[in-house]
This record gives C-alpha cells, structure tokens and sequence, in this order.
C-alpha cells in the first residue's frame, strides 16, 4: 500500500474532514454511514482526518447535524486539523495542473470550502451562509424554481390513454397515485425486478454509449451490483460504490451495492429508470469507468473520493438522470419507446423538480416544510411519502437541501443540452471521464 503524497494527503485530509464533521463514514458499507466522501477506492491509506481521536466520537454522534451535536468536538477538530489550510494547500496544488483537472479541482475545493462555512454556522461560529451560495457551490448556477405546468399537462394526457383519467379518479393527484399503485414493485419483486431491468439495461447501454467510448473502457463491468432492501430509510435509496474487491491478476471488481427503500411507492416504468439511474448508464457504470482509468493512470488521486454536494456530483446526477435517454439512445420524452415508461420517466424527472422546488421554497422563499410538501404533491405529483421526505429530512437538511437537492434537476437540464447540441460521440467520452475528470462547469470544456 503506498503512502499519500503532498497533494494527496490535503485533498484527502479536506475532504474526509468536512465528511467527519457532517459524521460521514467513508468506510461504512452503508449508505446510512456515509455522507460527504461516496467512495475510497485508491488503496492508500486513509488520511489522519480519519484517524484523529475525534474523529470516531463525531461519526458516532452524527456530526454538527445531529440532534444533540457534540459542538465541542467538532471545534477541537477543526482546531487540530486547520481544513481552511488544507483547502489553500488544494488549491496550491491544482495552479500546476493541467487546466481540465486544474479547473475540476478548484471547484472541489469551492464546494468544500461552501460545506465548512456550513458547519460553522451549524456550530453557531460563523455567519449564516446565503443559499445563493450553496447552489452556486454544487450547480456553478443561481437557484431558480422548476415550472411544473407543461410536465403535468402532459401526465394528465398519458394518465388517460392509460385509462386513468383525472376526471375518474377525483384529480390528477389521485389518478397519478391510482396508476402508480397498479404497478407498484413490492418489496418481494425487487430482486426479481431489479435481475429482469438490468441486464437488458446494460446490453443498451453496451450497444448506444459504451460504444461512443474508447475500446479500453467498453470491457469494464458495468452494473456488479447488489440490491438490498432496507426498512424505516429516509432516502429514496442509496448506491453505495465499494470498489476495493480485486481479482488474482489485480484488476478491480468495480462492485457497488444499491439499498432501496422498502418502503417506496415506485411504478414498474419508475423503476426501470431508477435502475438507469443507479446502475446502468448511471452511477455504477460512472463510478466504474472513473476507476478503470484511476486504475490504468488515466486520473488522478481526486477521482477515488467521489464527493457529495459538489460540481462533480451534480454532474454525476445529470448523467445518471439521463441514463435512461442515454440506454435508448434518444434525446428526448418522446423517443422513449412506449407510453408507459414516458409517463414513468416524466412522474420521476417531476421528482427531480419535487427536490429543487422543495430547496427553493424552503431557502429561497422562506416557505414551512408543510406548505413546501403540500406544494410539490400537488405540483410535482410525488407520493405522500417523498414530499414529506423531501420537505423535511432532506430540505431540512442544511447540506442536502440547500446544496444537493438543485443538482439533480439542474444536472438533467445539463446533460441533455450536451447531448442535443454536441450529440452522443462528442458527450459521452466526456461525460463518462475519458478526456479526464470533469464535473457541471468544466465538462462543457471538455466535450469542445
């Protein structure tokens, strides 16, 4: 195992840090643990922000975020670890990069410079960070609230070639609801449904992206994943990349888990794009791709911590958003090929918009988590549960809902401009990391 270098120790050290202060676990094998830093994949040895006395006590405690915080850890750990002069030592680093990586690490850095303004506000050290700021940190945009009104015209339309019209059903609520519960995946076919979707996911992916891609990366496995149902989870579900198994020969096994909600009221069409999402062209296959080049010396050290309410990670969003056009090779709703997952598609896209406009009229608009969930079930057609989730745990989350909860409506929105103006064999190589690492800013660079 080979130690850090310079460079690595402080972007490891900054981020680690902030993920210890928010009680993220990068070693946890569950998406309940984990937080900030997705994934350690390098095979080095963690940074002393990991092993620092302190470090244990805050993840145990849940970070400056819990319920009962234990401040006065956290502030004798940010004193021992100076995280603002790791910040300045990444951004030292980056002026000798080439300029893509350059760029992409500067705007880690802003991100996580964004994130512990964060906590020291939560500890009551720092003045309250403006929410235009959070957005601009993870998006490189100014928040902006998501209309609704064509998206659910067009429900209403596909509701009733479906047979559920509004007007049949008390509203177009009620009949989205009734559609949703006549296909629902249950617990007990989630495996059955996740083993049906991905392989024919990934043989689309194989023939309409991986083909765009250089022939060293088309070989990659890309969907070794294991579905594992949890109970009570605040989130949707969690794709946790591991990525540390290897093979006798040393190349990686590129293994990622996914825990989905048990829980989650989720159609067939739905779920069909959860999977692109998650796994197949989104982020197993991403996560995958990055680490294939990681490994082959094609990226550096900061594409093995994968990170959490960044440019990257909004861009990570975009792309696994897009998966399902990019599985189909289409650009748009209506080159989907049935009805029935166009519809699916739109009811998931208008949870996308469900999370940014939960953010704005939280933070932006000064709105109660009762009106914001009233507002994007009624506007946006999520499920009870998700607009309570969205408006509270998430939105009320001060990382989540004002920097993370944008990025997935805005990365969408991203991607698909890129794919419309630029078309699959200029985006594809650079959106998947083969010109090098890239997040929402840097990636149109990359693909010109």
């Amino acid at each position: 195992m080979s130690e850090l270098t310079a460079y690595e120790t402080a972007v490891a050290e900054a981020i680690i840090g902030v993920d210890t202060l928010f009680g993220g676990d990068v070693n946890n094998p569950s998406g309940t643990g984990r937080f900030i830093a997705d994934c350690w994949f390098s095979g080095k040895p963690l940074p002393p922000a990991y092993h620092h006395p302190l470090a244990a006590r805050l993840r145990e405690t849940g970070g400056v975020t819990a319920k009962a915080p234990d401040r006065e850890a956290a502030r004798r750990y940010l004193s021992d670890l100076d995280l603002r002069g790791r910040l300045q030592d990444v951004r030292l680093h980056a002026r000798g990069m080439a300029e893509l990586r350059r760029d992409y690490v500067e705007g880690l850095a802003l991100s996580l410079e964004v994130m512990l303004d964060l906590v020291l506000e939560l500890l009551g050290d720092g003045p309250r960070v403006p929410y235009e700021r959070c957005v601009d940190g993870s998006t490189g945009a100014a928040p902006r609230f998501a209309s609704t009104d064509d998206d659910r015209a067009r429900v209403r339309d596909l509701l009733a070639a479906a047979g559920f019209a509004p007007a049949t059903h008390g509203g177009l609520v009620p009949a989205v609801d009734a559609w949703r519960a006549a296909r629902r995946v249950s617990k007990a076919e989630i495996h059955s449904a996740s083993d049906a979707v991905i392989p024919e996911l990934d043989r689309l992916a194989g023939e309409r992206v991986a083909a765009h891609l250089p022939a060293e990366l088309r070989a990659v496995p890309r969907a070794n994943i294991t579905f594992l149902p949890i109970e009570d989870a605040w989130f949707s579900g969690s794709m946790n990349y591991l990525g540390r198994a290897r093979r006798p020969d040393g190349e990686p096994e590129y293994e990622a888990t996914y825990e989905i909600n048990a829980a989650l009221e989720i159609s067939r069409p739905e779920f069909a794009q959860l999977i692109a999402h998650e796994v197949v062209p989104g982020h197993v296959m991403t996560f995958a791709l990055i680490q294939n080049l990681y490994h082959r010396g094609l990226l550096g050290f900061e594409a093995t911590i994968l990170t959490m309410n960044s440019r990257g990670a909004t861009l990570s969003e975009g792309i696994a958003n897009a998966g399902i056009y990019l599985a189909h090779g289409v650009r748009d709703l209506d080159g989907l090929p049935t009805a029935e997952l166009r519809l699916g598609v739109l009811l998931a896209q208008l949870q996308d918009k469900a999370k940014n406009n939960a953010s704005y009229l939280l933070y932006a608009e000064g709105k109660t988590a009762d009106e914001a969930a009233r507002r994007i079930r009624e506007e946006c057609l999520v499920s009870e549960e998700r607009a309570d989730k969205l408006a509270r745990a998430w939105g009320g989350h001060p990382l989540l809902g004002r920097m993370y909860l944008p990025s997935y409506h805005f990365g969408l929105e991203l991607v698909l401009d890129l794919l419309r103006r630029h078309g699959e064999a200029k985006a594809v190589p650079a959106l998947y990391g083969a010109h090098g690492l890239v997040d929402c800013v840097t990636v149109r660079k990359a693909v010109r």
